[in-house]
Formats: structure tokens, sequence, C-alpha cells
């Protein structure tokens, strides 16, 4: 009754991911119906981070429950936890959460909605990631990556070689596109329009999985107008996407820069990174940056936990 009450409600929509936390065997076959996987103490850590939309709490709700769903909730999502019936018994929410709703079905219910991430709970807050915020998950990813190219290819064969052993991020790590609300591949810089955008089309394993695709020309005339466009790179960021989407970028180099000055590169999954350098045939001049300075900058984008990849355009 709770459940249908809650799926009326809209509370627990249709083909939510959600999960049933108790102590105690329960109806397997009324869990089944509503796709609730049932999860107990043991196996709380098999649970993606930030990946639930919906969980039902039937033992009550204590300070593990609550770093339980702080850690595997989405923004958005709903826990229903059943009161207890001890009279010196309270609720306390965290700041981050509300309720929404209260019924009493034999015992009393409640609902409390997710409205943002805890900035206590150890996790990247403000413009964190959940994807690679655990330090375990970020290390296997990473290390799975291609190696750094020490030197830039000599001709195109070499660099037909290096695109196709390009590792991508989706095929390192666990967690599926699906439990993003959002997949979003953002094209910053000077190439020819709809290029890059067609790589990444015909190239990227994005599983069936549609991307926003957004096209960004920060680069202006002249460096004054330059330097201002790419300074506003971080605030488009932070006005534009968060912390529960999927983000894959093509960027140049005094892009990543900016980006990683604003904090705006800890909204980012996965980027590629163009640095055009003092060997390339077109940039023998000064205009071109030193290789090393490739090399320390896509270093710095690494520490950040950014999954990178060299592009040579």
């Amino acid at each position: 009754m709770l459940l249908r009450d809650l799926r009326r409600e809209g509370l627990f929509p249709p083909h939510s991911r959600g999960v049933f936390l108790s102590g105690a065997p329960y109806r397997l076959h009324l869990l089944h119906r509503y796709e609730l996987k049932p999860i107990s103490s043991a196996s709380e850590l098999k649970v993606g981070d930030r990946s639930i939309d919906f969980m039902l709490a039937a033992d009550g709700f204590c300070d593990a429950s609550f770093a339980f769903a702080e850690r595997v909730l989405r923004i958005g999502g709903i826990t229903a936890v059943r009161l207890s019936s001890d009279p010196n018994y309270s609720l306390h929410l965290p700041p981050n959460y509300r309720m929404v709703y209260i019924r009493r079905f034999g015992s009393t219910f409640v609902a409390i909605k997710k409205t943002a991430h805890s900035a206590t709970n150890g996790y990247i807050s403000g413009t964190g990631r959940r994807l690679l915020a655990v330090p375990e998950a970020k290390k296997e990813a990473l290390k799975g990556l291609e190696d750094v190219v020490l030197e830039p290819p000599p001709d195109r064969r070499e660099l037909q070689k290096l695109y196709k052993s390009t590792r991508f991020l989706p095929d390192l790590i666990d967690t599926s596109l699906s439990e993003y609300p959002r997949r979003v591949f953002v094209d910053v810089g000077e190439s020819e329009m709809g290029e890059t955008e067609k790589w990444f089309e015909e190239h990227y394993p994005a599983r069936n999985f549609k991307f926003e695709i957004i096209r960004l020309d920060f680069a202006g005339r002249g460096k004054k107008t330059r330097a201002a466009g790419l300074q506003g790179i971080s605030e488009w960021m932070g006005g534009n996407v968060n912390e529960e989407d999927y983000v894959v970028m093509k960027v140049e180099a005094e892009v990543a820069e900016e980006m990683l000055r604003g904090k705006a590169i800890k909204l980012v999954d996965e980027l590629f990174l163009e640095c055009k350098h003092q060997w390339q045939k077109e940039r023998m001049s000064s205009t071109g940056r030193a290789y090393w300075e490739c090399l320390a900058l896509y270093g710095k984008l690494r520490d950040e936990g950014v999954a990178v990849h060299q592009w040579w355009g």
C-alpha cells in the first residue's frame, strides 16, 4: 500500500533505480514487482555512489542509514522511512533533506527528498565530482588510460596509431552511462565547425545513449578579447553543467589552464587536450609552447582526477 501510494504521488516513478534497506527478510515478490533491490548492511558497499533514485528503509533510520543514503542517493532522490513508535524518538533531518510526504499505514511513514549533496560527507562539494571522487575508483580508472606520448607523432601513420590506442573512460569504469541524467560533449576551440563533433559521434563509446553536443569558441580576435573569453569558461561551466552530469570535453591548453584556476575542471569526467607546441610545422614561431609544457599540463589534469587524452587535431 505504501509503495503504491508513493508511486501515485510521483515520489517513486516506474523504472526508478531503488533499493530496500532492511536487516530482515521481506516479501520478495513485492520487491520484485516494484523493482526494489534488497540490500543488507553487508552488501551496502556494492551500491554505487549517487546511483539510486529511491530507497525504502523499513527498519527506521539511524546515523549509519543517513550516511548510506547520502552516499548512494542522487539529488532529488527519495528515502521512505518507517518512524519508530518510541515516543522519545525524533527524526532530525540534515540541512540538505526535506520532508515531502507523511502517511500512516499501521506505522507512520515519511518520505524525505535529497535537495543537495552534503558538504561534510567526504565527497568533493560545490563543483565536485561523483564519478572520480573516490580515490580508489579514480586510481583504477586512470591507470587504465593509454600512456602519455613523450614525443609528438612524426607523421599521419603514427597519428592514426595513437588515436586507435585511445582508452575511453566508459570502457574503464563499472558505472553505466544510464545512471547520469544528462550526458554532454563540449567542444571548446578553433577547430572547424562540426569536425570534432563528427569525430566524437563516430569514435566515442556512447553505448547508444544520446549526448548533448555543445560548441563553444572563446577565442575572439586579439589577445585581450581572447583572455576575457577564456576567463568566462569557468563561469559558463558552473551555469550550464553540474556534478550530476557526465561531461566530456575537447579543449585547447589555455582553456584547460583557466578551468584549473577556476576549479571548473572538477566538473569534467573526460577531457581531450589540444596543446599547440613548437614542434608543429605551423607553429615553429614563439607562439607555440615547448612540448614539455604540454606534458606538464597533462600531468596536472591527471592529478586533478580527470581522464585526459592528448589531442593531435
